[in-house]
């Protein structure tokens, strides 16, 4: 460590002792969890809390320069090369990025950047910025001589990384050979990836085998490429992206970052589709908060956008640190996952009796909010991921999913800890909790529980379902416990002198309230069958069943053959149907909605030809003539599907103006039609995709 000059005075010389020692703590924890994360894929904890503890050794740094050293971890470039694996010398050091965490750092950023171009003779006002998807993977480095490839490599610590070219060759993504006039020498960089769905359909594999669960898609996807086994890594369905060139030799002359995408791909290289160029730091910064609302819209998980100068030439003579370029830097989303201590594990019950193990946290703020509960998920969960009351563990909230504990942080796990043990009862009524065979779940089979009855009510009031305004959940919890609603039926029961008794609620409230009650009466019939809460039955099963058997009566007389008969709906949802339906209790309860003059009615059948039958259609964009609500129903008036998203199973993708990229670029991947609203409307009518214009079907 350098030598600090002397200090002025005793509360001068305390400060720097007490900075060196803190320096010399972070360097030591920063070292430890940077090989967890580069050289074992095994991080402890949440890149945020990484990123945390390098930013306040900058800042000491910063404070206190003579502390500065040159092999301090904000001076170096990831992690070392493992021994598994041979070692790589990369002819061009494959640097990292200097991060920022929000728009005012950003913007600090662009003002040095404006700096540094003035001190070149250069302006930064019209200076072309590209903007990039920052995809949470692994850097790789794949070498190309004469056209095929002989070589790939980890960035390691940037100098050095590790030979993985066996690895990268089973990813199906990665071209082996070069079409005819590539360089005669080429480094790609790049990204390599596990895609979302991959890593569900993964995980959902080890869940069946009663294996352990893997964390995240990023560590995953770098544990996948680092086997020793080629074969293993050929199983995992990893993609890659490239994003940069390292040594060129014989290339043609390129003027700008975007004219690299262009040569990439004209090679047959995978260039992401969203990278963008955009004129000045507003533009750029409105694509970072654009992409930090949408993060969650694509097939692959990113944790930034990447902001670079676009002149190849203004970048070599903005040169760089000893660790990043000064020509770009990555704009980092808020943390999504963090640690925090697991104070206790409680159990919820379900409107349909589930019993749910959950979380209660110390609140910490992660993912946009303050989380002091999260899900468990079930018994199994809890005893895979091994978290017990004590522990720090990882919590993990993606945008509007329910926050969830990832796994427990091992060395940080106080000593005598005793694993959770499930609960045999339940937590509310005291009946004896039942696990089916071959279900993960347990259930409260008491269908009185008072947390079954009111999470029911809540469940029939809610929008999804009856839409009933002012009934929500400390409404229905204040009616339960005053014994005024015992089931959903007597909420028809209601009335003003009884609800005008009640302390606090004014005349303005019951009157909203008795609204909302009646004209919930005439809503659909599949909003009804949404809201009588039958296990396994939802938005879309409803919608075929009203569509088919047009009223209540018919479902609940038919067979559980004649509902299973009904595509869509399958022998697990219409055996719950039946015995609901069957059941003496629930029976009573249509019979209050009945005497109530809620509606039993479905849609009339379509008088419209089927000609979509068995088809499955996905809408993206905007349509002319039609709103995407009304696009769908015409496709299911014609007895076609409309999911959400582009599967194998898709027959044609109708795109219209704005449409998502991840849809389209799906669609390419699988080799889905696309059209336009006029072969839509083709298809409509005669229920066959029409040839593209120039070219066959």
């Amino acid at each position: 460590m350098a030598a600090s000059k002397k200090p002025r005075n005793r509360a001068a010389d305390h400060a720097v002792l007490a900075a060196a020692h803190r320096v010399d703590q972070l360097r030591a924890t920063i070292r430890h969890h940077s090989q967890l994360y580069y050289e074992t894929d095994a991080p402890e904890i949440p890149d945020a809390e990484f990123d945390a503890l390098l930013v306040e050794l900058r800042d000491l740094e910063a404070e206190f320069p003579d502390l500065l050293t040159a092999d301090s971890p904000t001076q170096v470039v990831g992690g070392s090369a493992s021994a598994t694996f041979s070692e790589v010398r990369h002819s061009i050091p494959m640097m990292s990025l200097d991060n920022v965490f929000s728009p005012e750092e950003l913007q600090g950023w662009g003002e040095r950047l404006e700096r540094r171009l003035a001190e070149l003779g250069d302006s930064a006002a019209g200076t072309a910025l590209v903007a990039e998807l920052k995809i949470d993977g692994l850097a790789v480095s794949i070498r190309y001589e004469n056209g095929r490839l002989v070589q790939a490599a980890t960035r390691g610590d940037g100098r050095v990384g590790e030979d993985v070219t066996a690895n990268v060759r089973t990813i199906a993504s990665v071209p082996h050979e070069l079409p005819a006039g590539a360089p005669e020498v080429l480094e790609v960089r790049g990204e390599i990836y596990m895609p979302i769905a991959t890593f569900v359909a993964l995980n959902e594999s080890q869940a069946a085998a009663g294996e352990r669960l893997y964390v995240n898609p990023r560590n995953t996807a770098a544990g996948s490429l680092r086997q020793k086994d080629a074969g293993v890594t050929a199983s995992r369905g990893l993609a890659f992206w490239s994003y940069q060139l390292g040594e060129v030799v014989g290339g043609p002359e390129l003027r700008s970052h975007h004219d690299t995408f262009t040569l990439l791909a004209s090679l047959g290289f995978p260039v992401n589709p969203e990278a963008t160029v955009v004129e000045g730091l507003d533009a750029a910064m409105a694509l970072c908060l654009q992409w930090q609302q949408h993060r969650h819209d694509l097939d692959y998980e990113i944790d930034g956008v990447v902001i670079k100068v676009d002149d190849l030439a203004l970048q070599r003579e903005l040169g760089a640190t000893a660790k990043a370029p000064r020509w770009a830097i990555a704009y980092k989303f808020p943390p999504e996952e963090r640690t925090t201590r697991l104070l206790d594990i409680g159990v919820s019950i379900g409107r349909t009796g589930r019993a749910t193990p959950y979380a209660q946290l110390e609140p910490v703020f992660v993912g946009g909010s303050t989380v002091a509960m999260a899900t468990l998920h079930n018994q199994d969960q809890v005893a895979f991921k091994d978290v017990r009351p004590g522990d720090l563990v990882i919590v993990r909230k993606a945008g509007d999913v329910i926050p969830e504990v990832v796994g427990p942080v091992l060395s940080e796990r106080p000593e005598g800890l005793a694993p959770w043990v499930f609960p045999t009862n339940c937590p509310v009524c005291g009946h004896v909790l039942d696990r089916p065979e071959g279900e993960s779940d347990h259930r409260c089979p008491n269908l009185r529980c008072p947390a079954r009855v009111a999470g029911a009510i809540e469940h029939f009031a809610s929008r999804g379902a009856m839409d009933i305004e002012g009934l929500g959940e400390q409404r229905v919890q204040q009616f339960c416990e005053m014994g005024l609603l015992a089931d959903v039926g007597d909420i028809y029961s209601l009335t003003d002198s009884v609800l005008l008794g009640i302390d606090k609620f004014q005349d303005r409230s019951v009157a909203k309230l008795l609204a909302g009650i009646d004209a919930s009466r005439s809503r659909p019939l599949d909003r009804l069958l949404v809201g009588l809460n039958i296990r396994h039955l939802a938005g879309a099963g409803s919608q075929l069943l009203a569509a088919r058997f047009g009223h209540l009566d018919a479902i609940a007389s038919a067979t559980t053959e004649e509902l299973a008969a009904v595509e869509g709906i399958g022998t697990t949802i219409a055996t719950s149907v039946a015995a609901w339906f069957a059941d003496p209790t629930n029976q009573a309860v249509v019979a209050k909605l009945r005497a109530a003059g809620v509606n039993f009615e479905g849609p009339a059948p379509s008088e419209l030809p089927q000609t979509l039958t068995g088809l499955t259609i996905v809408v993206t964009g905007t349509l002319p003539g039609f709103t995407r609500e009304q696009a769908e129903a015409a496709i299911k008036d014609r007895g076609g599907k409309s999911p959400g998203s582009v599967s194998k199973r898709t027959t044609a993708l109708v795109v219209g103006e704005e449409p998502g990229a991840s849809k389209v670029t799906k669609a390419a991947e699988l080799g889905v039609p696309v059209l336009d609203a006029e072969g839509f409307m083709v298809l409509l009518d005669t229920g066959t995709v029409p040839a593209p214009s120039g070219g066959t079907p």
